[in-house]
């Protein structure tokens, strides 16, 4: 049986509620920042979709301005109410775009992400979720989320592995760019 891997001319990298009134209340936010932010450019240079998602925008506000100002021209930005991110918008995203395999990251893991990786899995879509990625309010949600999520299907990975999985060798021609973003990762403090 193959195992799955990380391809970026199959994966798609879904960005899950980073918005700007959660961000106050999340655990070791910085360091999420820091990890998203490097996904996405990583996946920018990797000519990778990405999808980010808003939940509930009148009352927690649009994507945190850190993420924002990294995200590619032209990125679709969904809103939803209901706590998955595999809305019907994002169902049809995925499919015109015909890649197998999802990256998730975001928050909270033990609602929106949770549901999402349920659904995604559910769907038979090949789920990663990158750990160091993921974030909550409540940090002791984080980890049975994780379980559950492993439990469904969904592939637990982190940014750095992440990365390099997805170039494969240190001849990609992206390789030097991606350096810094890996170390950005590592380098940040937690609180």
């Amino acid at each position: 049986m193959p195992i799955p891997r990380l391809h970026p001319e199959s994966t798609t990298l879904l960005v899950i509620d980073i918005q700007d009134r959660l961000m106050p209340t999340i655990h070791n936010a910085d360091l999420l920042v820091a990890r998203c932010r490097s996904l996405i450019s990583a996946a920018a240079l990797l000519k990778m979709p990405i999808i980010v998602t808003e939940q509930y925008v009148k009352g927690l506000g649009h994507t945190f301005a850190p993420i924002a100002e990294v995200l590619p021209a032209g990125t679709p930005v969904v809103e939803k109410l209901c706590f998955s991110a595999l809305t019907s918008e994002v169902r049809t995203h995925l499919q015109s775009l015909a890649r197998p395999n999802l990256l998730i990251c975001g928050i909270e893991a033990h609602v929106c992400v949770l549901q999402t990786v349920l659904d995604s899995c559910s769907n038979g879509i090949q789920t990663f979720h990158a750990t160091d990625a993921i974030s909550s309010g409540q940090p002791d949600q984080i980890e049975p989320a994780f379980r559950r999520m492993e439990r469904a299907g969904s592939i637990p990975t982190g940014v750095v592995s992440a990365l390099y999985e997805m170039m494969s060798t240190c001849e990609h021609p992206v390789f030097r760019a991606m350096l810094p973003l890996a170390k950005t990762v590592v380098s940040i403090p937690q609180k």
